[in-house]
């Protein structure tokens, strides 16, 4: 995992020792230089104080699923504070720390308690949170007891209220699915499987696939992607009104500017199309990342 540390000039011999513990980049502190880390590395160690930090790193920050892992470290390495994404590994590397003999000050509050949050759950079951708004309700839940994990192998069909976090397994693509009503299962996996050889992409790449709330009984839709072994979510209007499609499309005939690209993009994590809506034969498909 890539990472990088920065320090002020006068504890360059502090954040060097700190780079070549972690195999990180080391780069003295600059105008830039929080700006270059954030664009290039998912972890980044500041060895100054925390104001500087703060006020750093401030104007850079937009999403705590995106934004690096930031974590100060004093000038006498006795303390790795998480500054920003404790859940989203900063935890993990102020602990990391420790083997340099620095104390990790751990000031998420699931972890206080002696609990997982929920997207620590998610990465030691090697999934990611689909429904990330969700994470604040069901971590709030966690400290006020325990919250159970039910494991749903499938083939199956989930109804889950926006108090309950829905993980799915870790990849890097989603596919959005639209079809004509009617449309057998044969149809929908042949134009899946088109789909992923047009673009170069594994079925085991795809962490979900996605269609929207008004296409919950099409069963073409249901056993195509049950034959794939994949995973089917639907999204409700509200969700997909979010992202509106880059292509036109007839989706207006049920009420919805578009599926298969909002579809793509609601359920992915970078929310980035690598294929735009294509049709193939009755099925519209889309994939994002």
């Amino acid at each position: 995992m890539s990472g990088t540390v920065i320090a002020l000039e006068r504890f360059e011999e502090a954040g060097r020792r700190i780079a070549a513990f972690l195999q990180a980049e080391f780069s003295c502190y600059s105008d830039r230089a929080f700006l270059d880390a954030f664009a290039r590395s998912s972890r980044v160690v500041a060895v100054m104080s925390t104001g500087i930090a703060v006020r750093s790193i401030a104007p850079l920050l937009s999403d705590k699923w995106t934004d690096p892992a930031v974590v100060v470290v004093d000038p006498g390495l006795s303390f790795a504070i998480p500054l920003v994404g404790g859940h989203h590994g900063a935890n993990d590397l102020a602990r990391e720390l420790a083997g340099l003999g620095i104390a990790p000050v751990i000031t998420t509050a699931t972890e206080r308690a002696g609990k997982a949050a929920v997207e620590v759950v998610a990465e030691q079951q090697g999934c990611r949170v689909l429904n990330r708004e969700s994470t604040v309700p069901v971590n709030a839940a966690i400290l006020d007891g325990d919250v159970p994990v039910y494991n749903v192998p499938g083939p199956a069909m989930v109804i889950a209220g926006k108090g309950v976090a829905i993980l799915v397994r870790e990849a890097e693509y989603t596919i959005g699915l639209g079809c004509r009503r009617g449309t057998t299962e044969k149809t929908v996996v042949h134009a899946i499987r088109e789909a992923l050889l047009l673009s170069g992409i594994k079925a085991e790449e795809v962490s979900v696939y996605a269609t929207t709330a008004k296409k919950a009984l099409e069963p073409g839709i249901i056993g195509g992607v049950r034959a794939l072994g994949g995973t089917l979510v639907y999204l409700e209007d509200s969700v997909l009104a979010r992202f509106p499609p880059e292509t036109p499309s007839r989706a207006a005939a049920i009420g919805l500017a578009g599926v298969a690209e909002p579809s793509a993009l609601a359920a992915s994590r970078k929310k980035e199309l690598v294929m735009k809506k294509t049709v193939f034969g009755e099925v519209t498909i889309a994939i994002a990342r």
